[in-house]
């Protein structure tokens, strides 16, 4: 069994962020509902990278849904997922505010039919405030935030993360937002609105940057892969390409010079401790490559693994994916999808013990479950014809 088994999750989610949020609960054994409009369904199905014609990126995030048409611009549409509501525990959108309300299937609409029912909306700016009705994406909330500020080299232009934070990051908040109101009902039967934003999601993140400005009052600035607080604690060049090491105290640092063959390190005064290792970063770090720019990483890893310095290569994603210690730890699943065939995907990062959750079903085909799904809500054969041959579904 999984731990949210029986709980029941209507998806009026696209592109990333709430996408996200649905996903993570599916793995977990939540029965997600993906409704989409007729046709061609959401827009992230027509991706730019496929395979037989499927987007690799639906077919990441909506992984364990199910898939149900609904066109909601027409009104047994409406009618069609506030009967789902009354069967649903949790409710996901995210469009931009006041959308959903005019389309008859905002929160006040579905709280009506069912007041047990927690609402995530997921939305770049939030449902208040200024900014409520702009369009929001990932770049513009890391920019907003202050992360683009602090990210690359030093003096250099502005780089975004690699990895959507912002996006990630908001579907993830709003997992703990639902969870936590769920929690809440089962206390007090009431269900409530879940409001989270991108750019909430992107401040969140950055709660140490914001805490050395307020404790400075001067703004952190980027430091490549550098810690604003240790040194050396960053990225170092091998000869055959690049490693971490993460040295926080004079121990580690000790530890790390005695790895490289470099016991004269901790005797040099710019370097003798923490505080003093921090100001002269920009010459310890040149001292240490001297010497590891010398040999290839595997032997730098190894020694420093021997020393108990915390390290580790930074690796291009055929490595990260086919590293046995993330294969050990089930973060690489196979799934078969109906048309683009076997398919890899990413594991379930929390593991369970008595309720683990699981990848075990694939992306659902546009309007895949719309049958079983309106047999589920009484509607009888003659009532889905219906609703087939006038468009709706």
């Amino acid at each position: 069994m999984k731990a949210l088994e029986g709980l029941r999750v209507i998806d009026l989610t696209q592109a990333m962020a709430a996408p996200f949020c649905t996903m993570n609960l599916a793995d977990l054994g939540a029965d997600v509902i993906k409704v989409e409009p007729p046709g061609e369904g959401e827009p992230t199905r027509r991706g730019s990278i496929t395979r037989h014609g499927e987007s690799a990126t639906f077919l990441t995030i909506n992984r364990g849904k199910r898939g149900l048409t609904a066109d909601l611009k027409r009104p047994e549409g409406v009618e069609l997922v506030r009967r789902l509501a009354r069967t649903a525990d949790v409710f996901v959108q995210n469009y931009r505010p006041g959308v959903a309300g005019r389309l008859g299937v905002g929160y006040e609409d579905l709280a009506a039919v069912n007041p047990r029912l927690v609402y995530c909306a997921i939305s770049g700016f939030g449902a208040t405030g200024p900014y409520a009705a702009r369009g929001g994406y990932d770049l513009i909330a890391q920019g907003m935030s202050g992360i683009l500020s602090v990210t690359g080299d030093e003096d250099g232009t502005p780089v975004k993360a690699g990895v959507p934070l912002s996006d990630l990051a908001a579907g993830l908040f709003g997992v703990y937002g639902i969870l936590v109101a769920l929690e809440y009902r089962e206390r007090t039967g009431q269900g409530q609105l879940v409001d989270t934003s991108l750019l909430e999601a992107a401040l969140a993140l950055t709660v140490w940057e914001s805490t050395e400005y307020w404790a400075t009052g001067k703004a952190p600035r980027p430091l490549g892969s550098a810690h604003r607080l240790s040194a050396p604690y960053q990225a170092l060049r091998a000869s055959d390409g690049w490693f971490t090491v993460g040295t926080n105290s004079d121990r580690l640092f000790e530890a790390l010079c005695r790895a490289l063959e470099r016991p004269e390190l901790p005797r040099d005064p710019r370097f003798a401790d923490r505080v003093a290792r921090l100001a002269n970063r920009r010459a310890l770090i040149p001292e240490l490559e001297r010497t590891t720019r010398g040999a290839p990483r595997a032997r730098w890893l190894a020694r420093l693994e021997r020393e108990g310095v915390p390290s580790g290569p930074i690796n291009s994603y055929a490595e990260a994916l086919a590293d046995p210690h993330a294969l050990a730890r089930g973060m690489v699943v196979d799934l078969v999808h109906a048309t683009a065939g076997p398919i890899k995907a990413l594991g379930v990062p929390v593991k369970l013990s008595d309720t683990p959750g699981a990848v075990d079903r694939p992306a659902p085909r546009l309007g895949q479950d719309t049958a079983a799904i309106l047999t589920e809500l009484g509607y009888s054969a003659e009532e889905q014809r219906a609703l087939r041959d006038r468009g709706i579904v």
